[in-house]
């Protein structure tokens, strides 16, 4: 598999990590650092361009399946066990702030903040039931949101106009697209945004970029993909690691699309690169965002 990317330009492989499930991609402007983690093994990750060097800045004893930013520049950190912890980095302590007692039998699997600082958690299914999706509120409460269920909640994000928002369904290998309420947070009138069942992989971790374009990471199709609005398809990067799991926007200008994979302890199956993280150069014209910084109360 080679490493094809957008102008001919490949994705270049900033941190030769093994991660097992590398996932989250978080950019830190405050830091002008890349945050992910490896889910299963608990780890959190940074990255710093300025320096071209990384660091692994958590281990955890269980799941780590996703995490945000905070308004004071520290993470949340959402485990295994339905549990969620403050993090910070420069003191290297961390804290539960919260566990949802209905999903003590799973783990989160991806998550987002919103523009008001909600936060959007999904959890995977269990053998007797689907994943859910969950919001919590910056007064700290916190709400089961869509009954419905979800054949492993993933990638999520919101448009530039902030009045929907994407919910990937990885198994079912569909991205929905929501109507969103920014005064409430409530979802309504859930409606398939791209239905890729006739793809090799399926829809994992996604971001949308500043003109509302749609990038969705492929795993076990290893590639990016980029769609505009309407779904159709603009671009697509391959990369060597099968299991491409999600993206982000970041660096000093918002024009360096990271990308983590996964499988790096398989690598004679997934891939050369499976595990890594790479930094590729977004095409002309196109830039991200600052990251939406979750607010969620801390007693």
């Amino acid at each position: 598999m080679s490493e094809t990317g957008i102008d001919g330009d490949a994705p270049t492989r900033v941190a030769d990590t093994r991660c097992v499930t590398g996932e989250g991609p978080v950019w830190h402007p405050d830091e002008g650092a890349l945050y992910w983690c490896d889910i299963p093994n608990g780890r959190l990750y940074r990255y710093d361009p300025a320096i071209e060097a990384h660091e692994r800045v958590l281990d955890g004893s269980d799941a780590l399946g996703g995490h945000t930013l905070q308004t004071d520049g520290s993470f949340l950190l959402f485990r295994g066990g339905g549990r969620v912890e403050r993090f910070d980095p420069e003191r290297g302590e961390r804290e539960t702030v919260a566990t949802i007692e209905d999903a003590a039998d799973t783990r989160f699997n991806d998550v987002v903040a919103d523009p008001e600082g909600r936060v959007y958690a999904g959890t995977m299914p269990t053998d007797g039931r689907l994943g859910r999706l969950y919001r919590l509120d910056p007064d700290g409460s916190i709400a089961r949101v869509d009954d419905r269920g979800y054949d492993i909640p993933n990638g999520m994000g919101f448009t530039p106009e902030r009045d929907a928002m994407y919910v990937t369904e990885s198994d079912a290998t569909t991205v929905h697209r929501f109507e969103y309420d920014r005064a409430t947070g409530a979802l309504t009138g859930r409606r398939p945004f791209l239905d890729l069942g006739d793809e090799t992989g399926v829809p994992d971790g996604m971001t949308v970029d500043a003109d509302g374009d749609v990038w969705s990471a492929r795993w076990n199709g290893g590639a990016l993909v980029r769609y505009d609005a309407a779904g159709a398809e603009r671009e697509r990067v391959s990369f060597p690691a099968r299991k491409v799991s999600s993206v982000t926007v970041g660096g000093p200008d918002y024009r360096d699309l990271y990308v983590t994979t996964a499988g790096g302890d398989e690598r004679s199956v997934e891939g050369d690169g499976a595990g890594a993280l790479f930094r590729l150069r977004a095409p002309d014209g196109v830039r991200g965002r600052p990251p939406f910084r979750s607010a969620f109360r801390i007693e």
